[in-house]
């Protein structure tokens, strides 16, 4: 089947996974960057914007629920006016108890929304195009998010203006999914699997989980705030922003290939060796703009990596008696509880240590680095094909990802 044949049937819900990628990556990073013109305490920012994931972390627990009960058009039309809403009253004024539920509960619908989109993708793909359609989906959410950090550039007197923009852009993707008319498929009960007991079975995968949504969750909430306290532009935190998720996109295919072939842990502790080095720069070098972009670039191309690392060492290690879609989901929620804590610890540390955020960077790269190397070396022959993900992920990413059809037992 030709790539074209592929894409038309669902490229509505490519149109609204991108609409959708353009308001996350826009207002994640405009928070913070806009309460820190306010003069928010470092720790303050931190806390609002765990809210946030704290929200993505209970979507993936209760909204299969919603789903399930009221159908998928319906839920999305739900949750897109309760991000809606909660953009809207971000600009009606500032309170910081406020600001913190709102945070919540547009984490909570924005990765409902993903869940929602992730379902239908998987429905409408085969075991034959099923990598095709999640690379594509990578490289949409991955420029999507990109773009949306141009939107920082708004004049100076209309910034409150990015709430309205971002409202604007979740409608445009309601209307996209009212008038589609891709069969709503079922979406199955999630099985729970907690996080020690994964820990048992892929230690390495858990690990670098949870470290590579630190990375993350750090970098989209408080690294604007940080590049603001070493007294550079907004317009620099945009630019710093794009292209180190360019850099991030990019870094999927290389580092793929090369784990392919030299394995996965080797490849997780270069990743987590190379952001050690890019964060121990960051605290050594004097940031002009030139060598910020540069190294905002390495930084993306280093930390984007990790999660997807890990995800296929999983899928190296675990047997086909366990099922990798509930493993990769408990990873998923590693990678959502390490993306919580990040601006929580990463807000508090700021507000005593300047160089705070890329220490505590450079702490986990090494430490991530040393603890990868200690564990055991895959057999090339039972090495799985590495596969690219998006930059943010619901709970059905797993059933969209190839692998888990050679997990499948065979009857």
């Amino acid at each position: 089947m030709t790539l074209r044949k592929i894409l038309f049937p669902i490229s509505s819900l490519f149109f609204s996974i991108a609409f959708l990628a353009i308001g996350y990556g826009m207002i994640l990073t405009f928070v913070g960057v806009y309460l820190k013109e306010l003069q928010v305490s470092n720790t303050v920012i931190g806390i609002i914007n765990a809210s946030f994931f704290l929200g993505a972390v209970s979507s993936s627990i209760f909204s299969q629920k919603i789903i399930s009960t009221v159908g998928h058009i319906r839920s999305f039309a739900a949750f897109a006016s309760i991000m809606v809403v909660s953009f809207l009253l971000h600009s009606v004024f500032f309170n910081e108890f406020l600001w913190a539920f709102l945070r919540l509960i547009s984490g909570f619908s924005f990765f409902g929304l993903l869940i929602i989109l992730e379902s239908w993708l998987n429905e409408k793909s085969s075991e034959k195009d099923r990598g095709k359609i999640l690379a594509i989906y990578t490289i949409i959410f991955y420029l999507s998010t990109a773009i949306g950090q141009l939107f920082l550039n708004i004049d100076e007197h209309f910034k409150q203006a990015i709430f309205t923009i971002g409202s604007v852009l979740v409608l445009f993707s309601v209307v996209i999914i009212a008038l589609t008319k891709i069969k709503e498929p079922k979406l199955a009960e999630f099985e729970k699997y907690s996080v020690p007991k994964i820990f048992s079975i892929v230690p390495l995968a858990t690990v670098s989980s949870f470290i590579g949504g630190f990375f993350v969750g750090g970098f989209f909430t408080m690294v604007p705030v940080y590049i603001l306290m070493q007294g550079q532009s907004i317009e620099v935190v945009s630019y710093f922003m794009l292209i180190t998720l360019i850099g991030g996109l990019i870094s999927q295919w290389p580092i793929g290939l090369l784990s392919d072939k030299y394995g996965r842990r080797k490849l997780i502790a270069f990743s987590a060796f190379f952001s050690a080095v890019i964060s121990t720069l960051f605290i050594v070098f004097n940031l002009d703009n030139q060598t910020l972009y540069i190294l905002g670039f390495l930084l993306g191309f280093s930390i984007f990596s990790v999660y997807p690392l890990a995800v296929a060492r999983a899928n190296d290690v675990v047997d086909e008696n366990k099922d990798i879609v509930e493993i990769s989901r408990a990873l998923l929620f590693a990678y959502g509880i390490g993306s919580f804590i990040s601006p929580l610890l990463i807000g508090f540390g700021l507000s005593y240590m300047p160089q705070f955020l890329f220490t505590c960077f450079a702490i986990l790269g090494i430490f991530l680095c040393f603890y990868s190397l200690s564990k055991k070396r895959i057999a090339d022959d039972d090495l799985s094909t590495f596969v690219n993900m998006p930059v943010a992920s619901g709970a059905e990413l797993p059933e969209l990802d190839p692998r888990q059809d050679e997990h499948t037992p065979t009857p």
